[in-house]
């Protein structure tokens, strides 16, 4: 059973509360960067159970009346089409998708705007697409040597350049699709052409993680640093801080090293900088909600060893090197932690010798380990989400949910018209069979209704799954690893 480590309610009302406080010492106006997930923030409800995913975005609605968003998105990254490794859509399409998902939870959107303009033809169309659409868009351009030569950048021949961003709201949101868009940027540009228009108005950041009033090595934060792997970021004690109070507190290394251009360019602006250290510069009251400590430390542990699997993965398909899987192993050393606490690992990797296929593995809530393996009808996954369901719903494992009479029918379908060479179900197929069966048979329908309950369960694969089959168990809440190994050996893997 999960246990309760940070306390949610709390949270909303405190986060919600430090931000107006902040808005309040700036005289009335604050442009906050939003750095990580607004949305479905699951890195931050695994690591610190009982937060839950739309914490954030709960929080904005505390302040809904007060709050405008405004998204930055690269041009560079929209001429390139990059894409968002969750979600496998553009930035482009991101953009559109958070002004859908903020419109439609009662947040104004004021507007986007483009960083790193110089006429990029695909930067242009999409400014005719949003605007054709009714959204607001401003132009921020490339500035040389940015960020190091100050002098030029609060100029009119640098931030001066840009595009003055209208707002009409006391908390001015800024957020974007994903890292590297500009937000920091766009928010002290903003500041530069306040300050000119003789408008207060302050800036500060919001990172979840590292968590600033924890351990420098707590695991909490060391799974942030699994989570950024890739990108080569580092927790460090803020040196600027312990030497202005005394006081040691966490942040990133690229908030630390950036910070005395930050402070030269506040001083630029208005004379004098508000902030003596990142930490300052952060409203984050996460640390302030763990009510479990010790739970929060075990999730964490677990949460870096899926991140270990993930990379083996990544790896594995070509997506990245070994620097990244050597990272997380030293944090799992760091730890005393690995694989073998992981549960269901070796409950998957056993199925898989005594079957000599692939094997799937699946923890519950309670704990109970449900395995499911390959057979001639169904893959291992589908096999078993289907044995987990009828433990679930209180149906014997001997008894036949889907019978051999329902499932060949769809075999042929896939083999003999849609051209498939895997005969076997995924889990997409078998859970719309088993709807269609629960029509005449009451039992599937009770295993049907089990779904919500593996919201949080772990699982684990002896092979590298289908994107299906991956896909589905995301769907479903469940925290899938695998092996870093193929079913088949092929060059090419869907």
């Amino acid at each position: 059973m999960t246990r309760i480590g940070f306390d949610n309610d709390k949270y909303v009302k405190l986060q919600s509360q430090h931000i107006r406080d902040r808005i309040d010492h700036f005289g009335g106006k604050l442009f906050l960067e939003f750095g990580g997930k607004l949305f479905d923030d699951y890195h931050a409800s695994r690591v610190l159970p009982g937060f839950q995913p739309d914490s954030k975005v709960k929080m904005l609605l505390e302040m809904k009346d007060d709050a405008e968003i405004v998204i930055v998105v690269s041009a560079d990254d929209i001429e390139r089409s990059k894409r968002r490794g969750d979600l496998g859509i553009t930035y482009q399409d991101d953009t559109l998708r958070l002004i859908d998902a903020f419109r439609g939870i009662g947040l104004f959107v004021g507007s986007v705007v483009l960083t790193h303009y110089r006429e990029q033809t695909a930067a242009e169309k999409f400014q005719k697409r949003l605007e054709a659409l009714g959204v607001r868009v401003y132009r921020h351009y490339v500035i040389p040597n940015y960020p190091s030569d100050v002098n030029l950048i609060v100029s009119d021949d640098g931030f001066g350049k840009n595009e003055y961003i209208e707002t009409s709201r006391r908390l001015v949101v800024v957020t974007a699709p994903g890292p590297g868009s500009g937000k920091m940027a766009t928010c002290l540009s903003q500041l530069y052409h306040e300050q000119k228009r003789g408008v207060k108005a302050g800036y500060a950041k919001f990172e979840t993680f590292p968590i600033w009033n924890l351990p420098l090595k707590h695991p909490v934060n060391l799974a942030y640093e699994a989570a950024t792997a890739d990108l080569d970021d580092v927790n460090m004690i803020d040196p600027f801080h312990l030497e202005a109070y005394g006081e040691t507190t966490v942040n990133y290394n690229r908030d630390v090293e950036i910070f005395p251009v930050l402070d030269a360019i506040f001083k630029k602006i208005s004379g004098e900088s508000p902030y003596k250290s990142p930490t300052d510069m952060g409203v984050n009251m996460c640390g302030f909600c763990i009510v479990n400590d010790e739970a929060c430390r075990e999730a964490a542990k677990q949460e870096i060893i899926r991140r270990y699997y993930n990379a083996l993965v990544s790896q594995r398909r070509g997506f990245s090197d070994s620097s990244e899987t050597t990272k997380i192993e030293l944090l799992m050393n760091s730890l005393g932690t690995g694989p073998d606490d992981r549960p269901v690992v070796k409950a998957a990797l056993d199925r898989a010798e005594a079957t000599g296929g692939p094997a799937v593995a699946l923890e519950l809530n309670d704990g109970t380990i449900i395995t499911g393996k390959t057979t001639s009808l169904l893959g291992a996954s589908s096999a078993c989400l289907l044995n987990a369901l009828k433990y679930l719903a209180g149906i014997p494992k001997k008894e036949l949910l889907m019978p051999p009479e329902v499932i060949e029918p769809i075999q042929h379908l896939k083999v003999e018209h849609l051209g498939n060479h895997n005969p076997r179900m995924h889990t997409d197929e078998l859970l719309i069979a088993l709807t269609i069966v629960a029509v005449n048979d009451p039992r599937a329908g009770l295993a049907i209704d089990q779904l919500n309950k593996l919201s949080g369960c772990e699982a684990h694969s002896s092979v590298i799954l289908s994107s299906t089959d991956e896909s589905l168990f995301k769907k479903l809440g469940v925290n899938i690893t695998f092996e870093p190994v193929y079913q088949v050996k092929k060059l090419f893997h869907k």
